[in-house]
């Protein structure tokens, strides 16, 4: 930079911003700024052109005017004009104030383009280096578009200096953040890579972080910078301090260079080259080296210097993955950093020991450091250096110490921060279903998150432990006798009367022999929950409640009562009231082998990715999830591995897909009443005839219900009979539409103002279970108009399943 002579000194500057420093109010600023601030503009308005001097330090008013949070509304075209002088300073303040004050879409962004494209072809350093500061810090599209091709040619010339490649390469940088697209990836790559042997460690330095980001998008056009890279590495781990006096920090060569290019080299696999290969373990094993070695100094800049570089290299092992004697030696390096004084080094130390324990060759190492980390767990002040602790634990938790790691999360859990909290209760119950080989620890520990941390516990958590204590039988006794003594504590939290009342509906029966569980003692505990309960909660209950008809008719009378109390049949909200009185009548008038039926045990879930680790994955992010040994226990204790298929994917995506919500109709058990139920929101009244579409004819290859309403396999007879159950639905709202000797059809209905809502079932009349059963309602053009949704040519129907 030239040296700034004594007579470019801004004695008018100096003083205003004196007087700014001097004023005693807000006021008082204020109004010298506004004075100032006239002053400027009559200047910049009068006939008397301004000289050189007098434009910089008026702009240099401007700009600490604006610095000082004032708008400047005025003194930009000055400012450009500023570019055209041979001055450095009158130059680089107008450089400085087009960089600060003009916005990237501004009407002088043309002009400002010209000055920087002169400056670019003067082959001045000075000048080129101040326009290619210009042009990464205003960074807009318009600049990428107008020097894109000029920047590379300038980074790749022989004849620049070093200074000004720098600059380029950092710009170049600049606009492939901002306009990725504009930046060509042309012939000028391969001079690019060359660059890591330039002899100025300075053009290294850009030239690597402007590399890693381009191979980062195109890794293949770049592959040559590993060896060179490599090269380089060994050159700097090898070389003394006075090597590289220039660039050695506080005893530690070149830093800053070291840690990019162990990230470049990052961006590929190992070397294929068994030298490379070679040559780089060297490398890695001498930054491990010196990293035992004594502290050349006591002050903190050494250590953090030495330290960078360590923990870079680390990553580097960690990505590469095949070397087991240098994951092993790195494992053992940060377990040192596990009771360090710094809480940084412990926090990075958990983080990439969390990456670590994914690791084959790596994974025993890491646990032998299992009471360390739990001591962290309990002892650390900083609470983001705790959460690294819960990932490690989770992250080297295997069948050998489940039990173990997951006691200490519920301890832990009980004094935990609010923040982190659900994580850790999402953690917890994947561990306990991941590694249950006595499927009874994983119904106590659930149940005690439960008690534990109650308002944390999502619903996936609860939905889970249903699925699996319903998929097996050797539990079912003993969830249902566990969730019985829970419930009969004097606070229990919401979820707990979830597990139970869904347990005990299907699994009462199996703990109904002792007195202390009789049916009439279940039904008390559980409603004597009820009115603590939210909405859906009850809506559960009652549906245990027409279960316990089913199960224990001995109780019916007393279900009966409450069924039939006002609370119930007249409740403000519809959806327990129609529960009531739908339950109430049902069972009424149904005989015992219809309840039988209907209310039948839930068959087992179909197989699928648990919900809980698709919610931990999508609250972590993709990439922060440590991973776990590839293969888990399903519900049903066997091994399957954890990559899904896109319908398992599908099937997870939401908690319905476990179990079904409180809020529309259950499903059913058996095949033999209902076999599926759907939901059509029409906004017409459209005969019920173009809504089934029964007189159409059938698509290809239907399923069998289209088969029963073809021409091929229903007489005209048949046809008729179903029209004549559609004279009932002008007074009422629900009913049979459709009957015939493999299959009856009934439809329930409800309508607000303009919209409604249509069920219809779906029941088997045949003594043998429909295979490959599957419903489509199809509409007529008059109707697709009308109805809202999505696809208007057909709506799925949904399988839903009595409770």
């Amino acid at each position: 930079m030239p040296a700034v002579s004594k007579g470019d000194g801004m004695r008018g500057l100096a003083v205003f911003i004196s007087d700014i420093r001097n004023c005693k109010s807000k006021e008082a600023e204020i109004k010298r700024i506004n004075k100032e601030l006239a002053n400027i503009r009559s200047k910049f308005k009068g006939d008397k052109a301004l000289d050189g001097y007098s434009k910089k330090k008026y702009v240099c008013k401007l700009l600490f005017i604006f610095l000082l949070g004032h708008d400047i509304d005025f003194g930009h075209m000055e400012a450009v004009n500023l570019l055209s002088s041979n001055k450095y300073t009158e130059k680089q303040i107008g450089y400085l104030f087009i960089s600060v004050l003009v916005n990237s879409n501004s009407d002088l962004i043309r002009l400002i383009n010209t000055g920087i494209k002169n400056d670019l072809a003067s082959c001045n350093p000075t000048f080129m280096n101040l326009a290619l500061h210009c042009i990464a810090n205003v960074g807009s599209r318009e600049m990428a578009e107008a020097f894109a091709s000029e920047i590379p040619r300038i980074l790749v010339a022989g004849d620049t200096m070093d200074s000004v490649k720098q600059s380029a390469a950092l710009c170049l940088l600049r606009l492939n953040r901002t306009s990725p697209d504009l930046v060509p990836m042309g012939e000028w790559t391969a001079r690019v890579v060359h660059l890591l042997n330039d002899q100025h460690l300075g053009v290294v330095t850009a030239a690597t972080s402007l590399i890693t980001t381009l191979a980062q998008k195109s890794p293949d056009d770049f592959k040559t910078s590993i060896s060179l890279a490599v090269a380089r590495l060994s050159r700097i781990v090898t070389s003394a301090s006075i090597d590289l006096q220039d660039y050695t920090y506080y005893f530690v060569a070149a830093p800053w260079l070291s840690v990019k290019l162990l990230r470049l080299l990052q961006c590929y696999p190992p070397p294929e080259d068994a030298a490379l290969r070679s040559r780089l373990t060297e490398c890695l094993e001498t930054i491990l080296n010196k990293a035992q070695e004594p502290p050349k100094s006591k002050k903190v800049q050494h250590s953090n210097a030495k330290n960078a570089v360590l923990f870079e290299a680390i990553s580097l092992i960690i990505h590469h993955d095949s070397e087991p004697t240098l994951l092993v030696r790195a494992c053992n390096q940060l377990g040192q950093f596990l009771q360090h004084r710094e809480t940084n080094l412990r926090y990075l130390a958990l983080e990439s020991m969390c990456t670590l324990a994914s690791s084959e060759f790596s994974h025993e190492t890491v646990k032998t450091h299992i009471e360390t980390v739990i001591n962290a767990l309990k002892t650390e002040r900083d609470v983001s250096v705790r959460q690294r602790a819960v990932d490690l634990l989770y992250a080297m938790c295997d069948r050998s110490n489940a039990k173990q790691i997951v006691a200490e999360m519920l301890s832990y859990l009980e004094t935990a921060d609010y923040s982190i909290r659900e994580e850790i209760v999402l953690k917890v119950a994947i561990l306990a279903e991941k590694y249950a080989v006595d499927y009874t620890w994983y119904v106590d520990t659930i149940l005690n998150l439960i008690r534990i941390a109650g308002d944390y516990v999502s619903e996936e958590v609860w939905y889970r432990v249903i699925q699996i204590v319903i998929n097996r039988d050797d539990v079912q006794g003993y969830a249902a006798k566990t969730v019985f003594e829970a419930l009969q504590a004097p606070a229990c939290h919401e979820n707990l009367v979830k597990v139970g009342g869904y347990i005990l509906g299907e699994f009462g029966n199996l703990i109904a022999g002792d007195s202390r569980s009789s049916p009439l003692v279940q039904f008390n505990l559980l409603h004597s929950k009820f009115h603590l309960c939210s909405v859906p909660t009850r809506a559960l209950l009652l549906s245990a409640y027409i279960k316990f008809i089913n199960l224990f008719p001995e109780v019916k009378t007393t279900i009966q009562d409450v069924l039939r109390s006002d609370s119930q049949l007249r409740n403000a909200d519809v959806e327990l009231q129609q529960r009531a009185v739908e339950y109430l009548r049902l069972s009424c008038i149904a005989s015992t082998d219809i309840l039988a039926t209907v209310l039948e045990e839930m068959p087992p879930f179909p197989e699928r990715e648990s919900s809980i680790l698709a919610k931990l994955k999508r609250k972590k992010g993709p990439g922060n999830l440590p991973d776990i040994d590839d293969s888990r226990r399903n519900v049903n204790g066997n091994t399957e591995h954890s990559e899904s298929t896109e319908e398992t994917k599908k099937s997870s995506s939401s908690p319905m897909a476990d179990l079904l919500p409180t809020n529309r109709p259950r499903p059913v058990s058996c095949s033999s009443v209902m076999l599926s139920a759907g939901t059509v929101v029409y906004g017409s009244t459209e005969p019920f005839t173009d809504l089934l579409n029964v007189n159409s004819t059938p698509p290809a290859g239907a399923s069998l219900l289209v088969d029963v309403f073809s021409e091929s396999s229903t007489s005209p007879a048949s046809i008729e009979v179903s029209e004549e159950h559609f004279p009932r639905f002008v007074c009422k709202n629900n009913g049979v539409i459709y009957e015939n000797q493999l299959l009856q059809i009934g439809l329930k209905s409800e309508y607000r103002q303009n919209l409604g809502r249509m069920y219809i079932f779906y029941g088997n009349k045949t003594s043998t279970q429909f295979l490959s059963f599957s419903t489509s309602v199809t509409s007529h053009d008059p109707l697709k108009t009308h109805i809202r949704s999505p696809a208007q040519s057909f709506l799925p129907l949904d399988v839903i399943v009595l409770f």
